[in-house]
């Protein structure tokens, strides 16, 4: 098939990362159509970004979690494709330029990325067997929310992210329903990105953030699984992780250790909520 860069809206979800995302925008080609989600309310990255920038829009939103605020990007853009962008995600030179030749080998894709240029990192998972179509292009079964290449016209029902998710497994669930439907999902291997990874620096700021992704990512967990398996099948692929929390929690309790015995606190609490059948409720302070 032929891709036509004109035909991508890029779609950017941001929470105060000004000190990553002008370097990811500008390694964009430089006529790409740019909606940027900031769940921060920062007017002054709103401003600065639509005037330094042609074709963005930058729309200023409750912070309501990364599915939904991609699919509020993905529903707003008038292009055949949406590439899912986290702001810290940094484009090679010539990335763009062996997408383009990689999908004129392919008949169709429903998701496709480039290839995370730290190999200790891949940002796809296989579990089944593929055949290679060449030794740059081999399909997968998931592929990283950092970075999804996404065929608005291969989801039923113009049906995207999950938004009961806020944080974590909301790409895993949406390629596992995609694959279930029989669509194709492809890497690139000659396509690279850099994924820096965690830009914030500050103490306070990143402890807050990580007890909100470990009560994220239990509460995630269980209903992911609830949600594919059934519940008693996320109670047992999960009943160990709520038995460590309390132990780990108590465990370093006796050690004064605040930071480890918050986590694992906040371990049990995102779990128990998934499991008594609670929202996602739990949001970063802005």
């Amino acid at each position: 098939m032929n891709l036509d860069l004109n035909e991508i809206t890029f779609i950017i979800v941001s929470f105060k990362s000004r000190k990553v995302i002008f370097n990811c925008i500008d390694s964009l080609p430089r006529f790409s159509n740019i909606i940027v989600i900031e769940n921060s309310d920062d007017k002054e990255i709103k401003k600065e970004l639509e005037t330094k920038y042609d074709n963005i829009e930058v729309i200023l939103n409750e912070n309501l979690g990364m599915g939904a605020s991609n699919n509020i990007g993905i529903k707003k853009s008038n292009t055949k494709f949406a590439f899912i962008l986290n702001p810290d995600v940094v484009f090679k030179e010539d990335t763009f330029s062996n997408i383009v030749k990689n999908t004129k080998l392919i008949d169709d894709f429903s998701i496709l990325s480039p290839i995370n240029d730290n190999e200790n990192f891949p940002n796809y998972e296989i579990k089944k067997s593929y055949s290679y179509i060449n030794e740059n292009i081999f399909e997968v079964d998931t592929v990283d929310g950092f970075s999804m290449l996404i065929n608005k016209s291969k989801f039923k029902n113009q049906i995207f992210f999950d938004e009961n998710f806020f944080l974590y497994l909301e790409n895993t669930d949406l390629c596992l329903r995609q694959k279930n439907n029989n669509e194709k999902i492809y890497v690139f291997k000659d396509s690279k990105i850099r994924h820096i990874g965690s830009y914030f620096t500050k103490q306070d700021l990143s402890k807050n953030l990580e007890y909100l992704r470990n009560w994220h990512w239990m509460w995630s967990k269980f209903y992911f699984n609830k949600k594919h398996s059934g519940y008693l099948s996320a109670l047992t692929k999960t009943f160990h992780n709520l038995i460590s929390a309390i132990l780990k929690y108590f465990f370093y309790t006796l050690l004064f250790n605040k930071h480890r015995k918050i986590i694992y606190k906040m371990r049990f609490l995102g779990l128990l909520n998934s499991m008594i059948g609670k929202k996602s409720f739990l949001r970063p302070k802005n």
